[in-house]
């Protein structure tokens, strides 16, 4: 069980009667009144965010959530195909609501983490950074960089992200799959 000031941002809890991950936490004091901690929590099951206030009273359980290796194979009409690494023959589809943001930079053949919450798969867990080649980039137009000029560029997954004007096409970018940005230029 988890006291009020322990429910912390990445922490899994069970909250009515479901997973959620704390995606904000801030403790405080209102006046003469006893702390609260205000939360943010994202629901594993079903996507939603819900604001919630945790008095000194309360206590959550924490949620066990479990870490498996999954090969990513394709994507097809909002579906994403995943197997068994070690047996290509145990295929299961998960829908592209559950996988959120993290489903633009999966590329295909990679070993993802699945996330498992009583056996069932509830999500997936990219690695912070990974390395993506861009597909498609408009030349970078010579001119006042000293501003720190954009531009658009699909990358192997279909993502959209924002990069230098120096980055061509075929090259390896380093993206952050938390935020979506450009980190850096791979040799």
């Amino acid at each position: 069980m988890l006291e009020y000031n322990e429910i912390t941002l990445r922490k899994f809890i069970i909250f009515e009667n479901e997973p959620f991950e704390v995606l904000d936490s801030h403790v405080f004091r209102k006046q003469q009144r006893k702390p609260v901690n205000a939360t943010k929590l994202k629901s594993l099951l079903s996507g939603r965010i819900v604001e919630h206030s945790f008095h000194a009273s309360d206590k959550v359980e924490e949620a066990e959530i479990d870490t498996k290796l999954a090969k990513f194979l394709y994507a097809n009409r909002g579906e994403y195909w995943f197997c068994d690494p070690k047996d290509p023959s145990k295929r299961y589809t998960l829908p592209e609501s559950l996988l959120g943001d993290a489903a633009k930079f999966m590329k295909q053949n990679s070993e993802i983490e699945t996330k498992l919450f009583d056996e069932k798969v509830i999500g997936v867990k990219l690695p912070i950074k990974v390395e993506l080649k861009v597909k498609e980039s408009a030349p970078g137009v010579k001119g006042d960089s000293a501003k720190g000029g954009m531009k658009q560029a699909t990358l192997e997954t279909g993502a959209v992200i924002n990069v230098p004007l120096f980055v061509n096409e075929g090259d390896i970018l380093r993206i952050n799959t938390e935020t979506g940005e450009y980190v850096e230029r791979v040799n």
